[in-house]
């Protein structure tokens, strides 16, 4: 018999990438509606720079929409009603985090100085679940990598 999914459980069917409609059914209508704004915001600040691509990373971890251009930009994580997004902070990241560390909501100082480091720098996980939380992730990935300057 087929267990009902559990909070944060992953999309694991491997058969295909998953579309808008199986992740808000998955995510849940108030988390798609974060999901989309944050695809929309890298969107129109980093216009043509990613190509999302769906990426299956096994049975456990499931399907993640990640965003890549040379290097990992940041990684969607579509989970049973939550939505969370990895961002890896290098060494430089690193650096720039603590240049502002009392600048950041408590919440994502926590989350920083509880993660692990490991040789390709700090991995972030952030659940989104307010326009706070997505605030957070737009400053890291802007630290991360800052917006081209418009070509007006």
């Amino acid at each position: 018999m087929e267990q009902s999914p559990q909070i944060g459980d992953r999309i694991t069917d491997k058969s295909a990438s998953p579309d808008d409609s199986t992740v808000r059914d998955w995510i849940g209508p108030k988390a798609f509606g974060h999901w989309a704004e944050l695809r929309k915001w890298i969107e129109a600040y980093y216009p043509d720079v990613f190509a999302p691509d769906w990426l299956y990373r096994g049975k456990k971890r499931g399907w993640s929409l990640r965003y890549k251009k040379s290097k990992a930009f940041c990684t969607f994580l579509p989970e049973y009603r939550q939505f969370s997004v990895e961002v890896v902070l290098g060494a430089a990241e690193r650096e720039k985090f603590e240049a502002r560390r009392y600048g950041w909501r408590s919440q994502l100082v926590k989350l920083y100085d509880e993660a692990r480091t490991y040789p390709d720098g700090k991995w972030l996980k952030i659940a989104i679940s307010s326009a706070a939380d997505r605030h957070d992730v737009t400053e890291l990935l802007s630290l991360k990598r800052p917006p081209p300057r418009s070509r007006d």
